[in-house]
């Protein structure tokens, strides 16, 4: 008998323990746009997702049935999530930047026939979802879809949710991430995926009972959900959820709530010094401020002065949910290093040859696990991705770093041609799908160049079809059209012909030398 950290159970189980144990705590704490906050203790949260998963029951909805959820943070996105692992459900989280050609990819890919939304997005949900759809509307007038509120009364009337059998190897969710080709891939993560990325953050930052952890970082995320929700559940804590970052408010909101952890991206941290000075900046209860990849010595340096913390750096990754390197709470950090091989995990970087690399030579990190366990379980209805990703048990990141002679690890890029845009990864190969159907154009090249508060720009350079000339707003406007706001291009460049390889491939070193 294979045994490991979190045993065979479930997120259901994780939530029934927490409720038994510490009912009266406070569970969550939700602070919407307009400044209003509400509290759930865990007693409170664990009767609304039983209430919740009776009313999904009676509209039809069962274990193993696949379900969108596309809300903003909020009470209701975690009341969902945990009321279809009440049910054996699996939830699919989705990008509420997604357009509707973008989510209709996640209805095809998933199958899903339900959704829960609000109404926002109603109409880019019902044109992806299309014919058939059930929709669960919530936070608004629901029009003539199911009220997510009304799931309680429709519970109460049809009886208790079946309970069907649900162990740690059982699928949880099914995240989608960029990848690397046109189209996103449905990331498969087991409950016991799950629940390791809660303990994974509790042990990678030293977290103790009572954290109070606050993200403003989307709940779609493995970043929010790790660190922040599963984190403060593993050790009784409570979560406190913001609605959206605005960096005018950041702050204020850290003291106000008391938090005693936080994680933030490098576009957050910009924004954050770029604020005008305010009194008592440094007068939080913040212990553990978790980042991940780098920005300049001289942000970081002004960051950490300015507000009084010290930044853990780390890295992770949705096939992995999460951590798989993280700096030492005590000890060097080695900054810009990534820290070492976070508790429990082991990762090799190997050559293009599977061999591995000496100290201060770049090789892809590779992860040691077991799929459904310490890595996914899979790519979602996606043989031949899962086989390149997972070979043996050893999962291929397409991340390249090089280490030190101690082992601290320093990210160098991303072999997945990669942009990272605003704390989102953008895939290039998506983009230049979308702008190679322009009518006007023949070849495009999508790179990203540097923005010193974005992160990374998504440029565009095109080659017309010869006789035409289409104009920067009308690359810009088509894409937008077709594609989440923060993947449109911002710079379009024209050129005659792209720089090429002998072998024809495209030299992107080359572009974005000449547009940086």
């Amino acid at each position: 008998m294979t045994l490991d950290t979190v045993g065979d159970r479930s997120l259901r189980d994780l939530l029934e323990e927490r409720v038994e144990m510490y009912g009266e705590r406070t569970f969550l704490v939700f602070e919407d746009r307009e400044g209003a906050v509400s509290e759930l203790t865990y007693a409170e949260f664990g009767e609304r997702v039983e209430a919740a998963a009776a009313g999904l029951a009676a509209l039809g909805l069962a274990a193993d049935d696949n379900v969108v959820v596309h809300l903003r943070n909020s009470p209701e996105f975690l009341v969902a999530w945990f009321a279809l692992m009440r049910l054996g459900a699996v939830m699919v989280p989705s990008n509420i930047a997604n357009t509707a050609t973008e989510l209709a990819h996640v209805f095809e890919v998933t199958g899903a026939r339900a959704a829960v939304t609000e109404p926002d997005y109603v109409e880019a949900i019902g044109a992806g979802g299309g014919v058939g759809l059930t929709l669960i509307v919530a936070r608004g007038d629901a029009g003539g879809a199911v009220a997510f509120d009304d799931l309680p009364g429709l519970g109460a009337a049809a009886g208790p949710a079946p309970r069907a059998p649900r162990g740690g190897d059982d699928l949880a969710q099914l995240l989608f991430t960029s990848g690397t080709t046109s189209k996103p891939k449905a990331v498969m993560l087991s409950h016991a995926n799950c629940l390791r990325a809660g303990l994974d953050s509790v042990q990678s930052l030293w977290l103790d009972e009572g954290e109070r952890c606050l993200t403003a970082l989307p709940l779609f995320h493995v970043n929010g959900q790790g660190l922040t929700i599963l984190a403060a559940m593993t050790v009784g804590g409570t979560a406190i959820v913001i609605e959206e970052f605005r960096a005018s408010r950041f702050w204020s909101q850290v003291r106000r709530h008391r938090a005693t952890q936080t994680a933030i991206v490098a576009m957050q941290l910009r924004t954050l010094i770029a604020q005008p000075p305010a009194a008592g900046e440094r007068d939080h209860a913040l212990r553990k401020v978790f980042y991940a990849i780098n920005v300049s010595d001289g942000d970081k340096e002004e960051f950490e002065r300015r507000y009084g913390v010290t930044l853990i750096n780390g890295y992770g990754c949705s096939e992995a949910m999460t951590l798989l390197a993280v700096s030492p709470v005590v000890g060097p950090r080695r900054w810009p290093s990534i820290g070492l091989p976070a508790p429990g995990r082991t990762l090799f970087l190997l050559d293009e040859e599977g061999r591995e690399v000496g100290p201060g030579e770049v090789g892809e990190i590779v992860v040691e696990g077991r799929p459904g366990r310490s890595i996914m379980l899979g790519y979602y209805r996606d043989a031949e991705a899962t086989a390149k990703a997972i070979r043996g048990n050893r999962l291929h990141t397409g991340d390249n770093a090089y280490a030190d002679e101690e082992g601290y690890l320093y990210f160098f890029d991303r072999k997945k041609d990669m942009i990272k845009r605003a704390g989102e990864n953008v895939s290039a190969s998506e983009v230049e799908a979308v702008v190679g159907v322009h009518p006007d154009v023949a070849e495009v090249a999508v790179v990203g160049i540097p923005d010193p508060i974005r992160d990374e720009e998504v440029a565009a350079v095109v080659v017309p079809r010869d006789g035409r000339r289409p104009s920067d707003e009308e690359i810009i406007a088509f894409c937008a059209e077709r594609l989440s706001r923060f993947k449109v291009p911002t710079t379009v460049a024209f050129e005659t012909r792209l720089p090429k390889t002998s072998i024809g491939k495209v030299r992107k070193d080359v572009l974005r030398e000449k547009l940086s």
